[in-house]
């Protein structure tokens, strides 16, 4: 009697202890689930995509210049931050000038062989340092390698070819004074010919880019560019 008596106060006994030892297991594992929760609650990413505003200009100095620029218009997102840089490339939609959206999804459905027309004015921003300046290079460097025969004005545009065997040979020059257009252009072969237009504010040089065809209306296209170094340089004259 005794003997059977004993059996179940020693399995009460060990379930006493058998709890006693479980409370803490499970009290510190209770402890380790809220820490971790705790834990991945502050370190969670809260950050989102940073958008632009239409409106927003962002500040970058070039050759301690300062410009103000629409983060739509940066070609490299690299680029995309305010600050100073040795330089940067943009592109605006024109004749608008306004800042292009996302590029068109090309597919297999949607390409054409035939190509499209190019819609935008392609500008790079750099530093100069100290390099010759574009209008010394007009008027002691291009001189040198134009053929003077092959000069003609048009609509008020005086457009002279440069030689061949030289460093800019299959290149026209293209100079107006009212308003003031400057242009180095290739000429039109297996790719449409396409200009370029420098001028320096500051310690930048700026150097537009845009298709030949364009000079079909060169004061437009001249306004054009005056407008974009206004918008983003205001102190330039």
């Amino acid at each position: 009697m005794t003997l059977l008596s004993s059996v179940p106060r020693r399995s009460r006994e060990f379930d006493k202890l058998r709890r006693a030892h479980l409370a803490p297991l499970l009290a510190s594992a209770l402890i380790a689930a809220i820490a971790m929760t705790l834990v991945a609650w502050l370190l969670w990413p809260t950050w989102a995509p940073k958008t632009f505003d239409n409106n927003e200009r962002l500040p970058v100095s070039i050759g301690e210049t300062l410009f103000n620029i629409p983060p739509h218009a940066f070609r490299r997102k690299v680029q995309r931050h305010s600050g100073p840089q040795e330089s940067v490339d943009l592109n605006f939609i024109y004749p608008s000038l306004a800042t292009p959206g996302a590029p068109r999804r090309v597919t297999a459905e949607t390409i054409d062989e035939t190509p499209q027309p190019i819609d935008r004015i392609f500008l790079s921003i750099a530093a100069h340092h100290d390099t010759l300046a574009p209008d010394v290079r007009l008027r002691t460097i291009y001189p040198r390698y134009l053929d003077e025969a092959r000069t003609q004005s048009q609509d008020g545009l005086s457009i002279s070819a440069f030689r061949e065997r030289t460093p800019y040979a299959g290149e026209d020059l293209f100079v107006a004074e009212t308003p003031a257009l400057v242009a180095r252009c290739t000429r039109d072969a297996a790719t449409p010919g396409m200009c370029l237009s420098e001028r320096r504010v500051g310690g930048a040089d700026l150097t537009f880019r845009f298709p030949r065809q364009w000079l079909t209306e060169w004061r437009d296209v001249a306004g054009a560019m005056e407008r974009l170094a206004q918008q983003l340089h205001g102190s330039h004259n």
